[in-house]
């Protein structure tokens, strides 16, 4: 409100200064000057806590990619409420979410007006993982284990798509909210499995000689290769400021293409970002995922109607939905860079 009311005195003082006579061009000339400079800010919802599937935004931040787009970018972790909620509620232009989440977003009872507009990642890399020694090898093998899970409806709905395709009873398995505890400490101390991206708790346990048992979902059910996590934005904000959408995606592009081909690099500027998290890690998981975010694609983040169309299927025929997934409302490759 203050901001209109300084901008409306300003336009007030330059029509009287015309009225009075004033035909000095120097007034004018600094306000528009003012207008040219001002840097458009933008709120970045995370999905987690900062990790290296979210390098490229972190990139586009130190590298000044945002700022030549005209942007002034915050990134923040959510607070209570996933990110899709967060988005579409209006607490940021964009978010870090998941096809996952993006697919309950649009086929709720009341739904979400999100929408996916790059994918950060090209073939899912998640999975249950488990200790070797607790013997979890199918999703049958889930009977009678505790699950860790942050209390999403997405997770019990694919523990029980899985174990129904493995002939398993879902019914039979514990599930533990685990919250933000990190992989391992939940699995030697509270629970039996969790679900991880391999890029990061999959890489770390390489690192710690810490042997799993990793169940990748594709491998499982082909139709589980889905895009995870995407980047998504409300369906008004890309209706009413398309280029504000484009700009974003062709500089935070740019930073994803930088983690491509500099991995330590830019593995190192996320660790200036997030200084807790340690350096062996985050470079050994960069390089892991130099080679996941674009992959087989043409060029990074964008997305297949059949991916998104054979996940919203497998999700509905398991009666994991309460209606069908409209995959062309769900996501668009409109804002990504045309070159």
């Amino acid at each position: 409100m203050l901001k209109k009311r300084l901008k409306l005195f300003a336009v007030i003082g330059l029509i009287m200064s015309i009225l009075a006579g004033c035909t000095s061009s120097e007034t004018p000339q600094k306000v528009n000057s003012k207008k040219e400079n001002e840097l458009e800010k933008v709120t970045v919802i995370l999905d987690w806590v900062p990790n290296t599937n979210h390098t490229g935004l972190y990139v586009a931040l130190e590298n000044g990619y945002y700022k030549e787009e005209g942007l002034e970018v915050e990134i923040i972790q959510p607070t209570e409420g996933g990110s899709a909620e967060l988005i579409a509620a209006g607490q940021g232009e964009f978010g870090i979410s998941f096809q996952e989440q993006v697919t309950y977003a649009r086929t709720a009872k009341d739904p979400l007006p999100v929408k996916a507009i790059a994918a950060i990642i090209q073939h899912n890399t998640s999975g249950f993982a488990s200790p070797v020694d607790k013997n979890i090898k199918t999703p049958k093998d889930f009977e009678g284990k505790k699950y860790g899970g942050w209390g999403s409806p997405m997770e019990e709905a694919m523990l029980k798509g899985l174990m129904t395709k493995e002939d398993g009873d879902y019914n039979k398995v514990e599930i533990v909210d685990i919250g933000s505890s990190d992989f391992f400490s939940s699995v030697e101390n509270h629970v039996d499995f969790t679900w991880i991206y391999y890029g990061w708790d999959g890489v770390a346990s390489e690192l710690r000689d810490f042997d799993i048992n990793f169940i990748k979902l594709q491998d499982v059910e082909p139709a589980l290769d889905f895009y995870t996590p995407v980047i998504i934005a409300e369906e008004t904000l890309l209706n009413d400021k398309p280029e504000l959408a484009a700009k974003f995606l062709r500089a935070t592009s740019k930073g994803y293409e930088f983690a491509i081909d500099q991995p330590e690099g830019a593995g190192k500027i996320l660790l200036k970002y997030v200084p807790e998290l340690d350096e062996k890690m985050v470079i050994a998981s960069q390089k892991y995922l130099a080679k996941e975010y674009k992959s087989d694609a043409e060029k990074w983040g964008e997305m297949k109607a059949a991916i998104w169309e054979a996940y919203g299927d497998w999700m509905f025929d398991n009666d994991l939905l309460e209606e069908e997934l409209k995959a062309d409302e769900a996501f668009t490759n409109e804002f990504l860079p045309k070159e």
